[in-house]
């Protein structure tokens, strides 16, 4: 099993327990974490599952792809080094990862 660990923009951690193959974004929809919306459902058309990579795990992921970067430049909040769309993060194996939230992801 792996560990996702979500901070919100307050410092509140929220930690799931996942199999691995699951988006960082459907995890947290699927165990109803606040601050993730995915409102397309994955298809990284709608960035309402921005998250702030820990810089630990940043290497966990394959780099970001041009679609996934066109979609960053459409969120509410402020972009970051590590600012990936959680629909595209897939945590693999018993892997342990930190993301963080943004404030808003109107």
């Amino acid at each position: 099993m792996a560990i996702i660990k979500y901070v919100d923009h307050t410092g509140q951690v929220t930690e799931v327990e996942v199999s691995g193959g699951i988006s960082v974004m459907q995890a947290a929809v699927n165990h109803g974490v606040a601050g993730i919306v995915g409102e397309c459902g994955g298809s990284a058309m709608c960035a309402t599952c921005h998250v702030y990579v820990d810089e630990q795990d940043a290497d966990k992921f394959p780099p970001i792809s041009a679609p996934e970067q066109e979609m960053l430049d459409c969120t509410s909040s402020p972009l970051k080094p590590t600012s990936r769309l959680g629909c595209q993060l897939v945590v693999e194996g018993d892997a342990s990862i930190t993301v963080h939230l943004p404030e808003t992801q109107q």
